[in-house]
């Protein structure tokens, strides 16, 4: 197999210590059936990122975490890469000025959808009318917008055939960041919209009984979260195969932060999966590497070491340095770094040597910071197979100061 047993817990690729030590603490914590750590697995909020904890009829708002519903949306397009690399240059530019990136942005066009009439906005009417409606104005101000960290819109040359792709990753802005930080407000018995006092990365998973009123309105509310997500994801793929005036022939779309109802080794289960992608045989995911590295669309193997890791696989190449270590610290003041490993030019630099036309992004976003995407895929070589390797052309992001990850 290609993991190994960690005290309990099952670790694809070579082990974090404190990632392992964070889904240890989650493995002891709750009706846990299992508790795994994919190949790009590194530290998070409660629940490590690339970790996935199964757990009998609970469900973890931590474990799922503030950006409820993140993922990636990816569509081959008609085109191929040649067509456009001429006026690749205008094309990322239009991306950049047409799409909302950065903190707290709001939609340039008002994007008005059905979900808008769910009836789970019961869940946050039932909550207050005033957290409802401030949850509503949120959404509906932010459906389509990107955010910020390392979500991106980019284009791809798919290596195989030179078809042109287009994906995107983000989530759920900060509707998802609010419902996530309310539910957690209302575990600790404040209000809904209270400012959450400082939270230890290291502690404990929160926890909801799935049958108890909290553990149901929260597994609601995710669920609409999800489906906003999957909502923005499709406008703003939508909107760049508009410029392009391309046609999608195949399409990619899934969530890398959620839980969700299953079945494993003959019993329901509940799966929450942080920065992790399912995986189930035939099923298809997208993978991202860096800005200066490829991407991979991969199918799940219907193997034993598949079924071992309760069919998931990791969402990218995973950290292995931290955003302060890169850019260094800001000064909010005066919106300016220092101490950072990694200057604009090297990142520039690199970039430009592969081949990628950048939009936006910093140096705590740059290929140094993160792993070469070969590598995870190759710990999970037993889970998964890849059908398509994609090298990125056009990478558009938010602005290099453009980071808080309490507000996307």
């Amino acid at each position: 197999m290609g993991y190994q047993n960690i005290d309990g817990v099952r670790v694809w690729g070579k082990p974090d210590e404190s990632a392992v030590a964070q889904a240890r603490r989650c493995a002891e914590t709750g009706n846990v059936i299992r508790t795994l750590l994919m190949a790009d697995h590194h530290k998070g909020y409660s629940q490590p990122i690339g970790g996935v904890v199964v757990y009998d009829g609970q469900i973890s708002p931590s474990g799922v975490g503030y950006d409820i519903a993140c993922g990636n949306k990816a569509v081959r397009t008609n085109l191929h890469a040649k067509d456009i690399k001429p006026v690749l240059g205008r094309i990322m530019d239009d991306i950049a000025r047409s799409i909302s990136f950065g903190i707290g942005r709001v939609n340039n066009t008002r994007v008005d959808h059905e979900l808008f009439d769910d009836p789970d906005w019961d869940v946050y009417r039932s909550i207050g009318k005033k957290e409802h409606d401030k949850l509503l104005a949120l959404a509906r101000s932010q459906l389509g917008t990107v955010g910020s960290g390392n979500h991106f819109v980019d284009l791809f040359e798919e290596q195989e055939t030179g078809r042109l792709w287009v994906a995107n990753h983000f989530g759920s802005r900060g509707f998802g960041h609010k419902t996530a930080s309310g539910f957690l407000n209302l575990s600790a018995g404040r209000d809904f919209l209270a400012n959450a006092p400082g939270e230890s990365m290291d502690q404990p998973p929160v926890l909801f009984d799935l049958d108890s009123e909290l553990g149901d309105m929260y597994y609601r509310a995710m669920k609409l979260v999800g489906r906003y997500a999957y909502a923005g994801r499709d406008y703003v793929i939508g909107q760049v195969l508009s410029m392009l005036g391309a046609e999608a022939d195949f399409e990619v779309h899934n969530h890398h932060n959620y839980a969700w109802k299953e079945t494993h080794d003959g019993r329901e289960a509940i799966v929450v999966r942080k920065g992790a992608t399912p995986s189930a045989p035939g099923q298809t995911g997208f993978i991202g590497g860096s800005m200066g590295d490829i991407s991979v669309i991969v199918r799940g193997k219907d193997s034993e070491e598949n079924r071992d890791a309760c069919y998931s696989t990791v969402h990218g190449a995973g950290r292995i340095m931290s955003r302060t270590q890169a850019a260094g610290r800001m000064n909010w003041k005066t919106r300016t770094r220092s101490g950072g490993q990694i200057s604009t030019a090297q990142m520039l630099s690199a970039v430009k040597e592969f081949g990628v036309e950048l939009r936006g992004a910093g140096t705590d976003e740059s290929p140094f910071v993160y792993r070469k995407l070969q590598d995870v895929l190759d710990a999970h070589a037993g889970t998964i197979e890849v059908l398509h390797v994609l090298k990125p052309i056009g990478v558009c992001m938010a602005g290099a100061d453009e980071f808080d990850p309490y507000k996307d």
